[in-house]
């Protein structure tokens, strides 16, 4: 029988659903921790990576658990249930830090929810495209739905990184409006000027102003107990120094403060021309309105409506999904568990290449928040960065839903691989270009958009089915079917490549000084002698703010690298995966024979 209509609406939404968690994690869990509440962006990226090793042992476990469980409502949906609503809570917590939080608590905090994150997504992610083998005949007909399970979940990606930015402002500003309660003056403020180069790098430059001060800033109450940064992209602020005025669009501040009757530091950029105008005695004016809750409760509240979505959603699948065939698949211990899968060399190959191709374009997605922020930057960066998702969502949904059928119906599945992968590295190759021609505007960017995200949507459904195949191929081959097995290996190495993305976009963050919270970091717990040791650095070397230099490293991290991993992988994928579609259809007529003679 057919698969009905009910069947792949309930299928389809709980992709939706899942994908929806999966990219607010994947994508926005980095900035959250680091640009948000500050946590040194190496820390984030090791926390990230050690969560996806700790994975490596937990995947696979959970296959073996998924294949043992049988109950009356099947061996899927009861671990899809029970995963997604810990999963969804989780995922709450993991973007609702408590604000009393800091140093060590605060990373002790993002690495607990954000490995226990990673568990319960197991939890779900492995019976949800573990079934699919279970309630679709092979060919034609699981290729339809794992085509249209990876559009839904296309379409999942594609809304939150489409609404995120602008939702978290909406929602964090409206929020926020009854708790920044508490405006502060600041009595004991000292301030320096650095001058800056044509190029926006610090000269070595510096100037302490020593004339009569007044800072008054404007936060949440908790803020002004512990120590805290202010800087262009976290407030608000109006700048008077001396006679000139400026605001966060057109001036860089960073204004650190340890507690509220404590001293405070307040470092101020200067072009060539304004630092020509101060002198010792220029006294400065400033009105500061922090942001900093705004983000914080939007990310919070945003991510409360994602998990009550996303719980919902795989509601509907559990109700409207059942197996249709019963698969004995027979269980196995771990260590035959990965015997079996070290055995199935096609299982092995596309877990190669589904982490390059999933760590080349996770780096960008990981990076591609700050080259809006801090390099094509200006008042408009968020709304840059929303049409640039949109567009980009749209076509990698468009890809799945129309590109793929039609480009299915002239090339093999093989063949459509090949033009994708070929299509991504000329798409970062025209983005590498545009990043180092000066481009300020993003409508150029749309073009490698297309290309790239085009791609990534098309491969999302072919690993999918080459994933799928491959179970049949180990069962011809090792007399065992181990598609929990195997896809929990998906679930793995998908987060194994976000784990190595952000650990690689991380660096890239620190070495580079691309945001704030790694060029102020605090020195013993105190965020004044954070910054001091920032003033203490420009005198001694010059170390620059998010310019220059900066924007050239994270430019050529974000498009070269994720270049060299498609080449690996195009090179490791055309040598070693076998699986054709004849040799699919053989395969699958021997298993039928084998079968009916038994």
């Amino acid at each position: 029988m057919n698969l009905t209509a009910k069947e792949k609406l309930a299928y389809g939404l709980g992709a939706v659903g899942k994908d929806m968690v999966y990219m607010l994690s994947a994508s926005y869990i980095l900035y959250y921790y680091q640009d948000v509440l500050g946590v040194s962006a190496v820390a984030m990226g090791i926390i990230l990576l050690i969560a996806r090793v700790f994975d490596a042992f937990n995947d696979p476990i959970m296959g073996v658990l998924v294949a043992k469980t049988k109950t009356r409502w099947g061996k899927f949906r009861p671990w899809l249930f029970i995963g997604t609503l810990l999963n969804a809570v989780v995922l709450y917590f993991m973007f609702a830090a408590p604000p009393s939080l800091d140093g060590g608590g605060l990373v002790a905090y993002a690495a607990f929810t954000y490995i226990l994150w990673g568990v319960t997504y197991t939890m779900m992610d492995i019976p949800f495209w573990s079934m699919i083998p279970a309630f679709t005949k092979g060919g034609k007909e699981r290729e339809s739905m794992s085509a249209l399970g990876r559009t839904c979940a296309g379409v999942g990606s594609a809304i939150v990184t489409i609404v995120t930015v602008m939702a978290v402002a909406a929602i964090g500003g409206a929020a926020s409006g009854r708790s920044i309660d508490h405006t502060v003056t600041l009595k004991d403020v000292s301030v320096t000027a650095a001058q800056l180069d044509d190029a926006g790098n610090t000269t070595g430059k510096v100037t302490e102003l020593k004339g009569t001060h007044s800072i008054t800033v404007s936060a949440n109450s908790d803020e002004f107990n512990k120590p805290t940064a202010y800087t262009q992209s976290n407030t608000k602020y109006t700048l008077k120094i001396g006679s000139s005025e400026f605001t966060q669009d057109d001036s860089s501040v960073t204004l650190a403060i340890d507690k509220e009757d404590g001293e405070a530091v307040m470092l101020i950029y200067l072009s060539a021309d304004e630092y020509a105008k101060i002198d010792a005695n220029t006294s400065v004016t400033a009105d500061i309105t922090s942001k900093r809750e705004v983000e914080r409760l939007g990310f919070k509240y945003f991510a409360l409506i994602i998990a009550i979505l996303f719980f919902l959603f795989t509601v509907i699948t559990c109700v409207g999904i059942k197996e249709k065939s019963t698969v004995n698949m027979q269980t196995a211990g771990i260590g035959d568990m990965f015997k079996a899968l070290v055995q199935n060399d096609q299982a092995m190959t596309m877990v190669i290449t589904i982490v390059l191709v999933n760590t080349a374009t996770y780096i960008t997605s990981n990076l591609l928040i700050y080259f809006f922020k801090y390099d094509l930057g200006g008042t408009g960066w968020m709304g840059n960065y929303t049409l640039f998702n949109t567009f980009a969502g749209g076509i990698q949904i468009l890809a799945m839903m129309a590109f793929f059928p039609l480009l299915r119906k002239f090339f093999s599945a093989i063949k459509v691989f090949y033009i994708c992968v070929m299509s991504a590295i000329g798409g970062y190759v025209i983005l590498f270009a545009l990043a180092f021609t000066g481009t300020n505007t993003v409508y150029p960017f749309l073009i490698p958009g297309f290309f790239i995200m085009a791609a990534v949507g098309i491969l999302n459904v072919l690993v999918t089915i080459f994933l799928a195949n491959t179970v049949d191929y180990g069962e011809l081959k090792n007399g065992r079917r181990d598609e929990s097995v195997i896809f929990s290996m998906q679930t793995f190495v998908v987060k194994l490549a976000s784990g190595f993305a952000a650990l690689v976009a991380s660096i890239c963050l620190s070495v580079f000084a691309i945001s704030d919270s790694a060029t102020l970091e605090a020195v013993d717990g105190s965020m004044v002698a954070g910054l001091n040791k920032v003033i203490s650095d420009i005198i001694a070397s010059g170390a620059t703010v998010v310019s220059g230099n900066s924007v050239i490293g994270l430019r050529f991290v974000m498009t070269f690298v994720p270049i060299i991993g498609l080449i690996i992988a195009i090179l490791i994928f055309s040598k070693k995966y076998i699986l054709t579609e004849e040799k699919v259809n053989e395969i699958t007529e021997k298993l039928h024979h084998t079968a009916s003679a038994e």
